[in-house]
């Protein structure tokens, strides 16, 4: 049995766009419907949703049944324990948030790895490594790994060229709503300095030579960003098309 390639990683590596879509929902069922919908990518969340290691578990299992969107999980802090768990149930892409610096990101790397090169705990046959199916996992999984650090912070946007040369990070991700709050415009990404930022992070990111993310459920936004040079953008979520999806059939008939 050979591992998984990760799809997802060799994509950002070549500089082909990945448009993905947030999962908050928390659902296996919803992560099922969505991995078929067309998407590149998922970001099943843990930091701002309901969600728990034994669920994204059975969400990883509907992502695969459901179709070709690769599952990116973004864990609830930078925590070498809780990305262990993450990593023993098969997760190939890390989204870290709130990343100030190349010691953090260093640090998230080394999660990730087993020594003498990181500080991941061993298990001699988790389902990453088909439950020990996979002889050489130990070996080989690292070159399937994606650690992508999240920039929301002004520390974070000062460091950007500093945390882009941390070996082992594959792309940064800037986060609109908690760089806005940063700024001093809490709830509003739009506000002109905020996308001055976003706009300045995307170039230095690029020049950096690292792929650049971003989140947008403005579809205006998003396309500009992806000509600005982000590889991987969210444009939306699950918990956001059900809440207006769902308000717009109700007003066709009670409007």
């Amino acid at each position: 049995m050979n591992i998984p390639e990760n799809t997802f990683k060799r994509a950002l590596e070549a500089g082909r766009s990945q448009i993905g879509l947030w999962s908050i929902l928390s659902s296996h069922v919803t992560v099922e419907i969505i991995a078929g919908a067309g998407f590149d990518w998922l970001v099943l969340d843990t930091e701002h949703s309901p969600n728990e290691l034994p669920m994204v578990y059975s969400q990883l299992q509907a992502a695969a049944a459901g179709g070709r969107a690769h599952p990116v999980v973004r864990v609830p802090w930078n925590d070498m324990v809780t990305l262990k768990r993450y990593l023993d149930i098969g997760v190939q892409s890390f989204l870290i948030p709130y990343v100030e610096s190349a010691e953090e990101a260093a640090s998230a790397v080394a999660s990730t790895r087993y020594p003498p090169h990181g500080v991941r705990g061993y298990s001699a046959a988790p389902r990453a490594s088909g439950f020990g199916r996979i002889k050489d996992y130990p070996q080989v999984c690292e070159r399937e790994l994606a650690v992508l650090v999240q920039i929301e912070t002004r520390k974070g946007l000062d460091n950007i060229e500093a945390i882009a040369a941390v070996e082992g990070v594959t792309g940064l991700f800037i986060g609109p709503g908690d760089l806005a709050a940063a700024l001093g415009h809490v709830g509003n990404p739009k506000h002109p300095e905020v996308q001055a930022a976003i706009e300045d992070a995307i170039a230095r990111i690029r020049k950096a030579g690292k792929p650049a993310g971003i989140l947008s459920a403005d579809e205006a936004l998003a396309k500009r960003y992806i000509e600005l040079g982000c590889t991987f953008t969210a444009v939306g979520s699950d918990l956001g098309i059900l809440a207006r999806v769902s308000e717009q059939l109700a007003a066709k008939f009670k409007g």
